[in-house]
Formats: structure tokens, C-alpha cells, sequence
């Protein structure tokens, strides 16, 4: 789990070039809230990552639930924070102004943590359907599950739209499935 390197790079430094295209003041101020939210814990994390990451092992058997809190907001590395927070950038963007920041805020908080808790119930089921218990000890980090669930929503007020994944247009409701399979096969894990 001890990826992670400090210190600027490659994909926070592109990361950053991205938000000054786009222009601070176009982005919404809970989305820029996020954003700098998550580039501070990355540059300055509460622990490690092995502490900080949710398994079904250190959430639920060593009841260290404050991991569904942190786990969503750091970072394996400056890619697996850049892809997160470029996805963020633009579907804070889009939703953020159609549903008005409190709601925003409010829908982040909850699929922030809620995204742990599914997370954690499919581990069981692994566990329970494969009898592997070494499915309990898997550890996640990074904000991808609420993205995950952001694009599901954008589809929902958006429908009709096509969506480009990797230069290919495809169906908005169909693209959050295939964006998640790319980024699978470019950042497994």
C-alpha cells in the first residue's frame, strides 16, 4: 500500500496546470474545496497510507472506523490523485452548479462515506462467495468510488448525452462503466 511518494511531481504538477487553465474563479467553491482538500492531504497526510486505507479487517473487526472518513481523501500516488481530481474538476463543475453548493456538499459527504460502507459489504460477499477470507485484508484509498457515483448522478440529470472515454463516444450511460474499466486497465489497483 506504501506507493506514494511526497512532494511535488509529475501528476500534481499537471493536476495544478489544469486548475489554472480552467481558472479559480470558474470553479464552484465546494468542488475547490475538494480539490484542495485532497492536494493538501496528499502533500501532507494524517498517516500513512496502511493507516488510513478501509479494509473489512481494520473498519469493522478492529473497529478503526474513522478510516471511512479518511480513506476517500488520500491518495496512492500523484496519478491516482491527478485522474481523481481532473474527474472531480469536471463533474464538481457540472453537478455543483445544477444542484447549488449546500446540496453539493452534503451529497459529497454522504458518498464519501457511503462509498466505504458498499465497498466493505462487497468485500464480505467475496469473502462469503469465493471462501477467501484474504478479501477482508484488501485496503482502499482515493476518492474513485464517489466519482464513480457523481458520473452516475451527472448521468441522471444529463440523459441522452454522449461521452468521450479514451477518444471514443459512448453513451453517458454506459460511459461510467467504461471509464471505470479503463482506469482499471490504467491504474489497476
Amino acid at each position: 500500500m506504501e506507493r506514494r511518494q511526497r512532494g511535488v511531481s509529475a501528476g500534481l504538477l499537471l493536476l495544478l496546470y489544469q486548475i489554472s487553465q480552467v481558472g479559480l474563479q470558474n470553479i464552484p467553491s465546494v468542488t475547490l474545496g475538494v480539490l484542495v482538500l485532497n492536494i493538501f492531504l496528499y502533500l501532507s497526510p494524517l498517516r500513512p497510507l496502511s493507516e488510513v486505507c478501509l479494509s473489512v479487517n481494520e473498519a469493522v473487526h478492529r473497529r478503526n472506523w474513522q478510516r471511512l472518513l479518511l480513506a476517500p481523501f488520500h491518495h496512492a500516488d500523484d496519478w491516482h490523485l491527478y485522474y481523481n481530481m481532473i474527474s472531480m474538476l469536471w463533474k464538481g463543475i457540472m453537478l455543483e452548479r445544477k444542484l447549488k453548493s449546500l446540496w453539493f456538499a452534503y451529497i459529497i459527504a454522504v458518498f464519501s462515506v457511503l462509498i466505504g460502507v458498499v465497498y466493505m459489504v462487497l468485500e464480505v460477499l467475496l469473502v462469503i462467495i469465493l471462501d477467501d477470507p484474504s478479501y477482508e485484508m484488501n485496503c482502499c484509498v482515493g476518492f474513485s468510488g464517489v466519482l464513480f457515483a457523481l458520473k452516475v448522478l451527472n448521468n441522471h440529470f444529463n440523459p441522452g448525452r454522449v461521452s468521450s472515454v479514451l477518444g471514443l463516444p459512448i453513451s453517458s450511460k454506459y460511459a461510467c462503466w467504461v471509464e471505470l474499466v479503463a482506469i482499471h486497465l490504467i491504474s489497476p489497483g
